[in-house]
């Protein structure tokens, strides 16, 4: 099944290994294209390399029968190697590793597409210096996805709409009780990770975001 383009994608949820608890990921993948992902990302900060292709090799087939994006994060040459769509970085991994432009990691033409993480308006204007396919905007609010990093508040979230002009996702301890404040400052497309991962429906929770993403144009 084909891929839609970046720009119409609304909902980007997550494989991450801090959440799984033991459960499938096969079957993770499943419920959450079921539940209407628009992107996965697959996140295993703790996993060496040849686990995370173990993983992707897992995933891959599922999100491709699906039309769903799979994004890896932090190993660009590994998802070029198993055919993945998307990779995903940070600010220290892609320019701390020597990185200035998205084609140094992709090839040109691309070979993938690429996303970067961003958490102030100069790292958005640095990042799209660089020519990334979208952005990450966060975290919104406080995580523990991502411990210790302060919240870049919904001001940034309105930087945003004003400022950048491809397709950017709102992420950081997003919510059903915080998740229309987000949109209403302007974020038309989410990111989210534990809300919908420690649901004990993946696939119900995941379909209650898209419903609210999708109610906003």
């Amino acid at each position: 099944m084909s891929l839609k383009k970046l720009s119409d994608c609304r909902l980007y949820t997550f494989i991450d290994m801090a959440y799984t608890a033991g459960r499938s990921v096969i079957e993770l993948t499943r419920q959450l294209c079921e539940g209407g992902s628009d992107i996965i990302q697959l996140r295993a900060k703790n996993s060496s390399a040849d686990e995370v292709r173990a993983l992707t090799e897992k995933i891959l087939p599922i999100t491709e029968a699906c039309g769903v994006w799979l994004t890896v994060n932090d190993h660009p040459k590994l998802t070029m190697e198993l055919g993945a769509p998307l990779c995903h970085m940070g600010q220290e991994d892609f320019f701390e590793g020597g990185y200035t432009m998205v084609d140094q990691v992709t090839g040109c033409p691309r070979a993938m597409r690429l996303g970067l993480s961003t958490h102030t308006p100069d790292q958005a204007e640095r990042a799209l210096r660089a020519g990334p396919d979208y952005i990450a905007i966060g975290p919104v609010f406080a995580t523990p996805t991502k411990p210790g990093r302060p919240p870049v508040t919904l001001d940034y979230v309105r930087w945003a709409k004003q400022n950048v002009g491809i397709p950017w996702f709102a992420i950081g301890g997003i919510n059903m009780q915080n998740i229309d404040k987000v949109l209403e400052a302007g974020a038309r497309r989410i990111c989210v990770v534990s809300a919908i991962l420690n649901a004990h429906d993946v696939a119900a929770e995941c379909a209650k975001y898209r419903s609210r993403v999708d109610a906003v144009r």
